[in-house]
């Protein structure tokens, strides 16, 4: 296929599925091996980062999506009136934090970490889309395992979960005196 016909082919496909799409699905598409797709990919990225286009193509693991440019974002309110925002309260960052970091994960298993419940915090992150059911434990009752989403990934800003930022060893014991302290208040209560 000629190549400005695959950047057009691979340009409605993105556009018309909205969300990332696998890089070798992609390949099939326009029938071409993974590595000239990724160098017409990142031919196209140049071309919409180099022109003054309100699209920008974003790449999270091995997919690409086409999503728009954050300068345009204000310009998206006027038209979408007040776009859906969530709002991370502490225990959601924290069980988020521990989906993120220990993934897969069961409820118990952040249960054991957080030292309280987390179905509710597990339920607002499910429907934020921030988090998503990866399976299940081959163990009794066979419970649930999650993990994060790419949506997870686009909010935070990070390209995949290598690019999480590691965790500093002083901190990580600040949080778990800090924790010691929220559960034996609780026992108090």
């Amino acid at each position: 296929m000629e190549k400005q016909k695959a950047k057009a082919v691979l340009e409605a496909v993105l556009f018309t599925m909205g969300d990332s799409v696998e890089i070798d699905r992609l390949a099939g598409v326009i029938e071409e091996d993974t590595k000239t797709t990724k160098e017409i990919l990142d031919e196209m990225a140049q071309e919409y980062e180099t022109d003054d286009r309100g699209i920008e193509l974003t790449t999270l693991d091995n997919a690409v999506q086409l999503c728009t440019k954050g300068d345009y974002y204000e310009y998206l309110i006027k038209i979408a009136k007040t776009p859906k925002r969530f709002v991370l309260t502490d225990t959601l960052l924290e069980t988020l934090s521990i989906v993120a970091y220990k993934q897969p994960v069961t409820r118990l298993d952040i249960e054991k970490v957080r030292g309280v419940s987390c179905d509710h915090a597990v339920n607002k992150l499910l429907e934020f889309d921030l988090i998503t059911e990866v399976g299940r434990l081959d163990a009794p009752g066979r419970p649930l395992l999650f993990g994060t989403t790419e949506q997870f990934l686009r909010s935070f800003g990070v390209k995949s979960l290598d690019d999480l930022p590691e965790i500093n060893p002083v901190q990580m014991e600040e949080f778990k005196m800090q924790a010691e302290s929220e559960i034996e208040m609780q026992l108090d209560i």
